[in-house]
């Protein structure tokens, strides 16, 4: 059996562009080379492209570009998708794509746009469930027309931040507030707030990376992580729990201090009902917003077993205190088979969507 070629596309415009550099690296060392021919495609943070090498990404200082190798994307011809300038070569045809860009530019529908445009199969959500899924605003009314638990909040825009009354939320939500920006990943810009001075510097902040913000009343309750997997028939992993030493789940906390919080996998102390009730949860909230291929579902558990979503992720991060891989691998699922499914979740998609009609004849 001939190799599939797959490209792994990482980096991209996004303040969590070093944490993709680190989940590609994940995959790449994963992935089966048996299995798979393996390409490395590198978004710049100024969004140039290039064509990585295998040294590159394994070097804890990575930086895409270094050798300068840029491609270039040519629309209308699957078979010659991907132009190298500097060898006057294209890309062998392409039998998926496994995006790991996290954030805007990435996970946001507009990346994913470009490669329904290629012809391309690609691991993750289709255009219009990674757009819904990554604005906190519009997942909330799906979550609420599908009757589905979700935290109150009300969303601003940045026209009207001299218009903005911390008070009149504070009546409305609560005197804990999470300020957040809409469109944005892993905890960036994400605050939380107990008085006026650090509700407007909260507010500052988020709005400096999304020209929309949502606040949202703060939940008491646990906080509980779900891993799901499928396009038509859909699956869920056992459940994980983040518990904070101090602080909250912020991007520094993930990422960069190692001693705010603990993840355990499986959750402890939870009885098989509530288990059970988390994991139909988050797969409702995943069919609700459309999501095929994969997402990681966060939700709160509260002391009267009300699941309340959080947020889901449709391209979850693949770094070694990742959730997402996790949690499957404690579910029985290997991260070298976790991969392996998503890419075969991605060409089932692709094959599907294919034999739909695109004109009128």
């Amino acid at each position: 059996m001939s190799k599939q070629h797959i490209a792994i596309l990482f980096g991209g415009k996004s303040p969590e562009h070093e944490v993709s550099i680190i989940s590609a690296r994940n995959i790449f060392k994963a992935i089966d080379k048996e299995k798979f021919d393996v390409s490395l495609i590198g978004i710049a943070s100024d969004g140039q492209w290039y064509l990585e090498n295998a040294e590159n990404l394994l070097d804890e200082k990575c930086i895409i570009g270094k050798d300068n190798n840029i491609i270039s994307v040519i629309f209308g011809n699957r078979e010659k998708a991907i132009y190298i300038i500097k060898t006057q070569q294209y890309l062998p045809k392409l039998d998926a794509v496994f995006p790991i860009t996290h954030g805007p530019n990435g996970e946001d529908g507009s990346l994913q746009g470009i490669l329904i445009h290629l012809d391309v199969p690609f691991v993750g959500p289709s255009v219009l469930a990674s757009a819904v899924s990554m604005d906190k605003d519009f997942t909330k009314k799906i979550l609420r027309d599908a009757g589905i638990g979700h935290a109150k909040g009300v969303t601003l825009y940045k026209h009207q931040i001299n218009n903005i009354d911390y008070k009149q939320l504070a009546q409305e939500l609560g005197d804990v507030l999470f300020i957040k920006p809409c469109n944005m990943g892993s905890s960036v810009g994400v605050t939380k707030v107990t008085n006026e001075q650090e509700f407007n510097d909260a507010i500052q902040l988020a709005f400096r990376f999304d020209n929309k913000v949502l606040v949202e009343k703060g939940v008491v309750g646990r906080e509980i992580e779900c891993a799901v997997l499928g396009n038509e028939l859909v699956e869920a992993s056992t459940v994980g729990e983040i518990i904070m030493n101090f602080g909250i789940y912020d991007f520094e906390n993930k990422y960069i201090n190692d001693t705010a919080a603990q993840l355990h996998i499986p959750a402890q102390n939870l009885t098989d009902t509530q288990i059970e009730k988390i994991r139909q949860t988050a797969i409702k909230a995943y069919q609700a917003l459309g999501i095929e291929g994969l997402s990681r579902v966060d939700v709160f558990l509260t002391e009267d077993d009300d699941v309340i979503i959080n947020e889901p992720n449709t391209l979850p991060g693949f770094t070694s205190v990742s959730m997402y891989p996790k949690l499957w691998e404690k579910s029985g699922l290997a991260y070298h088979l976790l991969i392996e499914k998503l890419i075969d979740l991605a060409i089932q998609r692709h094959t599907r969507d294919s034999q739909l009609k695109r004109n009128r004849i």
